[in-house]
């Protein structure tokens, strides 16, 4: 028998071993599309990380800054607007990114603009974006105006969305049904006319609302900004 046969071994936990500040964070985004932020907590993230919940301050030294990490995370995974297209075009795309990343992190509408010590990621972002519109020819007073203006709509829209019971399909035209039959078409004729005639019909999402939306938003920034050149 070799003498070492008897010698137990200790495999070390990878996940212990390689814990980092990046791990973290990425492991707390994890963590927050699962349970949302209301369930979020230290000891649940360290579980999830298979570490003591010490350990995560080793690396992160509270839970304020995992949060700003968090949402430094999310603003990193937003395109940032192209400098080779027009700034409709530009802008436009931004806004459908944000809110399909917001669709993937439906807990980050509402701390994306609420963190007093943002990350590198987040002011890249803002940076970009505002010079975006001054490069358009934006005064700076339009340029606040139109940020301002396409972020609420952006944020707003992404809460909205993260709260309905249903956006489209089969699920949304049973959803419709099913509320539709609890009260007299007599009684909120227009409500079931929408339903009937719009929202019931082959094909509708609600996300179309929000290209009609955005159009609409950049379209009278554009005549707006036009109109004060």
């Amino acid at each position: 028998m070799s003498p070492t046969a008897d010698v137990p071994t200790h495999t070390p936990n990878p996940s212990r071993a390689r814990l980092t500040r990046d791990r973290v964070l990425a492991g707390a985004v994890a963590l927050a599309d699962k349970i949302g932020m209301e369930g979020f907590t230290i000891r649940k993230l360290a579980r999830e990380l298979d570490v003591k919940p010490m350990t995560i301050y080793h690396h992160v030294p509270n839970k304020d800054a995992i949060i700003d990490g968090m949402v430094d995370l999310v603003f990193g995974e937003i395109d940032l607007p192209s400098t080779d297209v027009d700034w409709k075009s530009a802008v436009g795309q931004r806004a459908r990114s944000a809110r399909a990343v917001l669709a993937r992190h439906p807990w980050a509408a509402p701390l994306m603009e609420s963190r007093t010590t943002p990350g590198p990621e987040t002011l890249r972002h803002h940076d970009a974006v505002l010079g975006c519109f001054r490069q358009a020819g934006f005064s700076v007073e339009m340029t606040a105006h139109a940020y301002a203006l396409v972020d609420s709509y952006v944020y707003g829209f992404a809460l909205q969305e993260a709260n309905l019971p249903a956006t489209g399909g089969q699920e949304m035209a049973e959803l419709a049904g099913s509320i539709t039959e609890q009260f007299s078409s007599d009684d909120y004729p227009h409500l079931v006319e929408l339903t009937v005639e719009h929202i019931l019909q082959p094909g509708y999402d609600f996300a179309a609302e929000f290209v009609f939306g955005l159009d609409l938003i950049l379209d009278g920034l554009e005549s707006l900004a036009e109109s004060r050149s």
